[in-house]
């Protein structure tokens, strides 16, 4: 007697999105995220925070597997905390990315999941990084998750170097809010921490605060 095929969608890879940026200006970084968790058509949670702290002035943006980015992001606090305690300061940007990007690259067969590292140091100010499976880049804005493919176009468009901190927070607030409205895998609230060399300031936007286009 045959068995009984199992239906296709068992074997299928369970499919996520989100929306994460982040964007340097001077003196410090605006990091952004829609709050949406999705597996396939399925939403699972409507309202969950994708900026996780990793130390005081340094987060990161999750994309990818939640539970996957969440460990990263638990592992390289415990190991920043760490860190900052053997060198008596407050650890660079950097060396979160390259904790993040070493992880990332050893359990690149195991870990589905991208993270947008940013933050402030007294090195180097304000610095955003962009970790996936062994890359490390700094950039002046980064963005990532599935969204992030329906406003490349507006990024490139409207970014420019020297924008103030308020122009930066409109910045991720208007693409966030355009890639929300694009991308059945994004949406939710928009959640925005700015850092600098004060501290951290976080933020949060309820949908219908947030800004609307023309084919709204």
């Amino acid at each position: 007697m045959l068995e009984e095929a199992a239906p296709e969608w068992l074997s299928e890879e369970v499919k996520t999105g989100t929306t994460i940026i982040g964007i340097e200006y001077d003196g410090g970084v605006v990091l952004g995220s829609d709050s949406r968790v999705s597996a396939g058509e399925t939403v699972v949670n409507r309202v969950m925070n994708k900026l996780s702290p990793l130390h005081d002035k340094i987060y990161c943006a999750l994309s990818g597997s939640a539970a996957d980015a969440q460990t990263m992001a638990e592992i390289v606090n415990y190991q920043l905390d760490v860190h900052s305690i053997e060198i008596g300061e407050d650890p660079q940007v950097r060396s979160a990315a390259t904790l993040v990007r070493n992880i990332s690259y050893k359990y690149r067969e195991e870990l589905s999941a991208h993270l947008i590292v940013a933050g402030w140091d007294r090195r180097n100010g304000g610095q955003v990084f962009a970790t996936m499976k062994g890359l490390l880049t700094r950039q002046p804005f980064a963005v990532g998750g599935s969204g992030s493919s329906y406003v490349y176009g507006f990024v490139d468009a409207e970014y420019r170097r020297g924008m103030s901190k308020q122009e930066c927070q409109q910045f991720v607030v208007n693409t966030l809010s355009l890639a929300m409205n694009r991308d059945g895998s994004s949406g939710g609230v928009a959640y925005i921490v700015t850092i600098d060399e004060h501290g951290t300031e976080e933020k949060v936007i309820l949908g219908n605060q947030l800004p609307t286009f023309f084919d709204q």
